[in-house]
């Protein structure tokens, strides 16, 4: 895997595994993904850098975020945790697990619901153009976390 892309914010290609998502789902049922491409879109409503989820109202949605790991991360953590203060609104984060971030201790640490990941999660090539189960899946070069913000959490 080339780990510049797991780093970068120009590239969107490593994407969440489908069966992670879906177990995931089951029981939170998203209804937005905010930071995503057409062909890697995990719901049907979703923003694409075209859209840029960052400048979208995510309020009463319930809302899956991987976002791009490069220099941008603190801004979808801010978005994430601002958005989860408005009412009917949930929002959960699929981010490398890098508690000695400000953005950590800003906005999650004591803030939201957290869960680590065990093992390193494998990521999809979502530039693959072959059969769907052919793509490559390629493990994060670092721990992964959920942070789960929920408007009862943050008060």
């Amino acid at each position: 895997m080339n780990r510049d892309l797991m780093f970068s914010n120009k590239n969107n290609a490593w994407c969440t595994p489908r069966d992670f998502f879906n177990k995931l789902n089951l029981e939170f049922n998203f209804t937005l993904d905010p930071c995503c491409m057409p062909k890697s879109a995990l719901c049907s409503k979703y923003y694409t850098p075209l859209e840029d989820g960052l400048k979208q109202d995510w309020g009463g949605e319930i809302v899956f975020v991987n976002p791009p790991y490069g220099k941008q991360i603190s801004k979808w953590v801010e978005k994430s945790y601002l958005e989860s203060l408005k009412p009917n609104t949930i929002v959960v984060m699929l981010i490398p697990s890098r508690t000695d971030t400000r953005y950590f201790h800003n906005f999650i640490y004591n803030k939201s619901e957290i869960r680590f990941l065990k093992g390193r999660l494998k990521f999809i090539d979502m530039d693959f153009e072959g059969r769907e189960e052919d793509r490559k899946l390629s493990p994060a070069p670092f721990p992964s976390m959920l942070v789960i913000f929920k408007s009862n959490l943050n008060q």
